[in-house]
């Protein structure tokens, strides 16, 4: 596996974030043409939750010599995180953070043990870093002047990737989507100029593939 995006809107790829995820698909398989192109999507919508099982292993000294229940889920999900090269998170702002299928996810793969361990100094991530893309959709405004509403989705995706050691965060939004048609075209280009700018390569230079 190389991009694993998760998709995390209930509409699915009618979504302004699966829109803009697609430009930064477009931007990996062009920046690395050798795993770029490798891609896998996974909708979380189909997610259950954590179960007691669940909850019972987290609060155990080790793991359950079997796994039952949404343990087997969490197994699977943390394999194939770590098997990607990059991940690309598109979903929308709700109630100013995540929605629940990506908290769902996220409980899922940030687990002691397999993604992160507890030491004296804090938790450490288990999981070799790699670039996380972050592609937000908004009704309203969380950065510059016209913010109106707080943005808790942001910090909280790049604390629960870097708990796990994914520390190359980056992040684009289309904010003010439920402003009107012009807006939200306005919205559209000013993320998907952000992401040309980031994949840019440096003048003078070849073009060359993200660190992973």
């Amino acid at each position: 596996m190389s991009v694993l995006r998760l998709i995390c809107s209930p509409r699915g790829t009618a979504s302004e974030s699966y829109r803009l995820s697609q430009h930064v698909v477009q931007a990996l398989a062009r920046t690395d043409v050798a795993r770029g192109r490798e891609l896998v999507d996974f909708d979380v919508n189909q997610l259950s939750h954590v179960d007691a099982e669940y909850a019972w292993a987290l609060g155990s000294p080790a793991d359950p010599a079997q796994a039952t229940g949404t343990l087997c889920e969490s197994d699977g999900l943390i394999r194939a995180l770590a098997a990607a090269d990059y991940l690309v998170i598109a979903t929308p702002m709700h109630n100013y953070t995540v929605p629940s299928a990506l908290k769902a996810w996220v409980d899922h793969v940030l687990r002691v043990r397999h993604s992160f361990n507890v030491t004296r100094q804090g938790k450490v991530g288990l999981l070799a870093d790699r670039p996380v893309f972050l592609a937000a959709a908004s009704g309203g405004f969380f950065t510059g002047e016209r913010a109106r509403q707080p943005d808790f989705l942001t910090p909280y995706l790049k604390a629960a990737m870097a708990t796990m050691g994914l520390k190359s965060f980056h992040a684009f939004a289309v904010e003010g989507t439920a402003m009107g048609r012009e807006a939200l075209q306005a919205a559209r280009l000013r993320a998907q100029a952000q992401i040309a700018g980031f994949f840019a390569p440096v003048p003078g230079e070849q073009e060359a593939a993200l660190p992973a």
